[in-house]
């Protein structure tokens, strides 16, 4: 595949999409006119040369730390919602592919029927070919989330960058829905994000983060062409990484 131009800050990227923004204005489900936008965003970027791989949540289908799991052992609901991450797998595998994108889907949840069993090297290897990569089912265990799923695929392949698309534009000092005198950083260190306990990501997910070195980027995926914009530096956005510049 072509080299990402220079424009790109990043060559290698994963993109973490909440399952939540999969239902555009609906209350549950997948809408698939959204999901086709979020495919848009991803094969304009994937046919100018950046590597992706993808993670998608399923908490718009079933949160296993909600009132849909009920009295559920927490065990039985994260599989629930592993398996709800396949299907918004699948779904979003299905969009990619009517634009003409090459895409693979791997499941950490052996399921030889619909995806790939999850193989580091394989996975590179398609990277490498120019598809686009879907990571599904999280780390295939229960008690971790999507969040630590995708840090720790981001370290695996190697990427350059956690991108996390949200429905706000970056991380605010309080929720922008709620508090309008909310403001949005530029940019924090992985320390600020722990000490303050921002729900940026699970704990477990930045400090893999940290460990590794890679930058969580996060911006409004619900903004069109902004998936782009921010590989380019440019619009609105919250980087997170070791030291915040002078």
């Amino acid at each position: 595949m072509p080299d990402a131009p220079s424009e790109f800050r990043y060559k290698r990227v994963l993109l973490k999409v909440s399952g939540e923004v999969l239902m555009g204005d609906q209350g549950y489900g997948i809408d698939m006119a959204t999901v086709a936008e979020v495919a848009q965003a991803v094969a304009e970027v994937a046919r100018e040369g950046v590597e992706i791989c993808l993670v998608i949540g399923g908490g718009n289908i079933f949160r296993g730390l909600s009132k849909a799991a009920g009295d559920m052992d927490r065990a039985s609901a994260d599989y629930m919602g592993m398996l709800a991450t396949v299907m918004n797998a699948l779904a979003m595998q299905a969009a990619l592919e009517k634009i003409g994108v090459q895409t693979r889907v791997q499941s950490a949840l052996v399921m030889n029927a619909v995806a790939e069993p999850y193989v580091r090297r394989r996975a590179l290897r398609h990277l490498e070919k120019g598809r686009v990569v879907i990571f599904a089912a999280g780390v295939g265990a229960p008690f971790f989330t999507t969040d630590s799923g995708a840090a720790l695929r981001a370290a695996e392949m190697g990427c350059d960058a956690l991108l996390k698309g949200t429905s706000v534009d970056g991380v605010y000092t309080a929720d922008p829905k709620k508090d309008p005198t909310a403001t949005r950083y530029d940019e924090l260190t992985y320390h600020d994000v722990l000490a303050r306990d921002l729900k940026v990501m699970d704990a477990s997910a930045v400090a893999l983060m940290r460990d590794s070195g890679i930058p969580i980027v996060v911006f409004s995926i619900r903004e069109k062409g902004s998936f782009r914009r921010t590989l380019r530096g440019e619009g609105a956005f919250t980087v997170i990484h070791n030291a915040k510049t002078a």
